[in-house]
C-alpha cells in the first residue's frame, strides 16, 4: 500500500464511523420515476427530472441525430478548435428564452459558477453570500479571492446591513433561486431592489427553477419580474440534458469567455448534447411544458397537503421538499425503510447540509401519478 492508500483508507474509515460515507448504485435503464437497482424495481422520488423530460424519446433522438451529423466529441475547448453550430444555434435560443442579449454554454451548473464569480470578482471586492447558497456558489466565491459575508439565509434585513456598511471596490450579491436542499424561495425582488439601491451586481442560479417555475419555464426572476446581471440555469435538470448557461448582457457573455476559467481550458460540451439540449429547451418553453408545469404543480399541492397531514411543515413552493430528521442515521434508516417499500429516496446528510439537520429530500417530477404519490405519502407515515 502506497502512502495515498492509507491516507484514503484512514479518511473513509472516519467516514463509516460518523455515518457519512457514501458509494454508487448504478441505475439499469432510462432515467424516470420508475428505476431499477440491481434486482429492484423503485419509485424515484430522488432525481431532478422536475417535468420527465430525462427519458424522454423525441431528445434522446436528436442527441442520436446530432452525434451522427457532429459526431461524439467537440475535441477541443470552444475558443480552440471545438466551438460548432449546435453550440451557436442553442446559446442564441437560451438568450431568446432568457429575455437578454446573450448566453453562454457551460459543461454544468458547477463549472458557471465556479467560472463566473472569479471574473466579476477579486481582491479588491465584497461578496455576499447566502448561508445556504449551492457548494458551486461557495466555492466560486472562494476562488474569486474576494472577501466574502456569508449573510442569515434569506435574511434581507442582515443584507441590508451588511450592504450599508460595505466598504469595496465592488459589491456582489449571489444567491439561488430556488434552494436545492430545502427546496425554499429566495426572497429575489427584495434582493433586487437592496442590490438597485446600494449598487451592488446580482447574481442568481436559477438551477431548481427553470423549466419549473415562471412563465414558460423561464425562472423565479421571470416569474418576479426580476432582472440580475448575471443569471445561472442548468439544462440537466428540468431539462433533461446536461450542461448550463450563463445569461447576460452580450459585453457579460464577451467577458466570461475570454476570463472564465472552466469555459477556456474545457472541452467543450459534445455537439450532439447541444442539438439534443435544443430540442429538449422547446418543448420545455412550449405547450407541452406548460402542460407539464401544470401536472407538477398539481403533484406539489397534493404531496404538500399529504405532508401536512402527517404534522409536517410543506409548501408547494418548488419541486423540492425536505423532511428533517437530525443525524445521518436517522436520515439513513428511513432512507432504507421507504427502500423497502418501493421508494428510492436518498438520504442528505453533511457536508452537503448542515451539521444536525441530515434529511430525506424528497423531489416531485410531473411523471409522478397520483398513486405514486399516495404511496410516498402512505410509507412516511409508517417510517417517521
Amino acid at each position: 500500500m502506497n502512502q495515498a492508500d492509507l491516507i484514503a483508507r484512514a479518511e473513509l474509515r472516519s467516514l463509516a464511523e460518523r455515518g457519512l460515507l457514501r458509494s454508487l448504485e448504478p441505475l439499469r435503464g432510462p432515467a424516470g420515476v420508475a428505476v431499477e437497482i440491481g434486482a429492484e424495481r423503485l419509485v424515484n422520488f430522488s432525481s431532478n427530472d422536475y417535468l420527465g423530460f430525462a427519458g424522454d424519446l423525441r431528445i434522446a433522438n436528436a442527441l442520436g441525430q446530432g452525434a451522427t451529423l457532429w459526431g461524439t466529441g467537440a475535441g477541443a475547448s470552444r475558443l480552440v478548435c471545438g466551438d460548432f453550430l449546435p453550440h451557436r444555434a442553442l446559446e442564441e435560443e437560451l438568450a431568446r428564452f432568457e429575455g437578454t442579449e446573450a448566453a453562454l454554454l457551460f459543461n454544468s451548473g458547477y463549472a458557471a459558477n465556479t467560472g463566473a464569480l472569479p471574473v466579476f470578482a477579486g481582491p479588491e471586492d465584497l461578496v455576499l453570500s447566502d448561508e445556504l447558497n449551492h457548494a458551486s456558489l461557495i466555492d466560486g466565491c472562494r476562488l474569486s479571492r474576494a472577501r466574502v459575508e456569508v449573510y442569515r439565509h434569506a435574511d434581507l434585513d442582515g443584507l441590508a446591513q451588511a450592504l450599508v456598511r460595505a466598504r469595496a471596490r465592488r459589491l456582489l450579491v449571489v444567491t439561488d433561486a430556488i434552494f436545492s436542499m430545502d427546496g425554499d424561495r429566495a426572497p429575489l425582488a427584495g434582493i433586487a431592489a437592496l442590490c438597485e439601491q446600494h449598487g451592488a451586481l446580482l447574481f442568481v442560479d436559477e438551477a431548481h427553477a427553470t423549466g419549473v417555475l415562471g412563465p414558460q419555464g423561464r425562472g423565479l426572476c421571470a416569474e418576479l419580474g426580476v432582472s440580475p446581471d448575471l443569471l445561472m440555469a442548468t439544462l440537466s435538470k428540468a431539462a433533461g440534458v446536461m450542461g448550463a448557461h450563463l445569461a447576460g448582457s452580450r459585453a457579460v457573455c464577451d467577458l466570461l469567455l475570454n476570463r472564465a476559467r472552466p469555459f477556456v481550458f474545457s472541452t467543450a460540451l459534445p455537439p450532439a448534447i447541444a442539438h439534443a439540449a435544443l430540442t429538449a429547451l422547446h418543448l420545455l418553453a412550449g405547450p407541452e411544458g406548460d402542460q407539464r408545469r401544470a401536472r407538477l404543480q398539481r403533484n406539489l399541492q397534493r404531496f404538500a397537503a399529504g405532508l401536512r397531514g402527517l404534522g409536517l411543515a410543506a409548501q408547494a413552493g418548488s419541486a423540492i421538499f425536505p423532511v428533517l430528521l437530525g443525524t445521518p442515521e436517522r436520515a439513513v434508516a428511513a432512507a432504507a425503510a421507504l427502500r423497502k417499500r418501493g421508494l428510492l429516496v436518498k438520504a442528505i446528510r453533511p457536508p452537503t447540509v448542515p451539521e444536525g439537520t441530515s434529511r430525506l429530500r424528497i423531489a416531485l417530477s410531473a411523471a409522478h401519478t397520483d398513486a405514486q404519490i399516495d404511496q410516498a405519502v402512505g410509507a412516511l407515515r409508517e417510517v417517521i
